[in-house]
């Protein structure tokens, strides 16, 4: 798909699921039902402005977990999908091998991280430094310190790819969140293992990227 102009993702409401992938062992239908509940109670009290549009972030289509979870949330709302991949030179296989279905917009992780740069500081304490640094400096915070609690017990560092897929996480968040004024994120499951990708959503909330009242529990 031709990526698209990034104008045309302002004229929308940005929900993102965040979320286990392949390993999730959980029907996909049943647990797309009820987030769908849970945003729909969410957004009784907090109503989008905008037409919702499901963001999702390139990963391939599977038969559990995320990538099954997200078609399931955008059929039961009847709503479409924008996808937000890696740029090629940065992860060649991760637009190439990403879902299409019902994406009607298309943007790379350079474009959102534009947003950003143009964007304020993160913090009215971290004022000399733009957003994207302080996002990369605490994620890679982040990630030291859990190797460190990894090493303690006895297992092996956290995978190469950690820091990338962190920031397209919490990048694609604060720059829809920034572009279009408004966003939902939800979580597939409650208990968030302290080591995977997802966990890594606090850093937004430290950084006053995303607002805790823009995220709705699974339970």
């Amino acid at each position: 798909m031709r990526l698209s102009d990034l104008s045309k993702l302002r004229h929308y409401h940005p929900v993102i699921i965040e979320g286990m992938g392949g390993y999730d062992t959980r029907h996909p239908e049943r647990v797309a039902s009820k987030i769908t509940k849970q945003l729909s109670h969410h957004w009784q009290s907090r109503p989008a402005q905008k037409p919702k549009l499901i963001i999702i972030q390139g990963d391939p289509l599977e038969t559990r977990g995320i990538s099954a979870i997200t078609p399931q949330i955008a059929k039961q709302l009847e709503v479409k999908r924008c996808l937000i991949c890696l740029d090629e030179h940065l992860a060649a296989y991760h637009a190439r091998d990403a879902d299409r279905e019902n994406v009607i917009l298309e943007y790379r992780y350079s474009q959102l991280v534009d947003v950003l740069q143009a964007g304020k500081p993160a913090t009215t304490e971290q004022t000399q430094k733009p957003i994207i640094e302080n996002l990369e400096a605490a994620i890679a915070t982040r990630i030291e310190r859990c190797n460190q609690q990894r090493a303690d017990l006895g297992k092996s560092p956290l995978k190469d790819y950690y820091p990338l897929f962190a920031q397209l996480q919490e990048v694609t968040k604060a720059a829809c969140r920034a572009l279009c004024g408004e966003i939902t994120v939800a979580h597939t499951s409650a208990d968030i293992n302290a080591f995977s990708v997802t966990s890594f959503y606090t850093i937004g909330l430290e950084l006053g990227l995303m607002d805790p009242q823009d995220m709705v529990r699974f339970d």
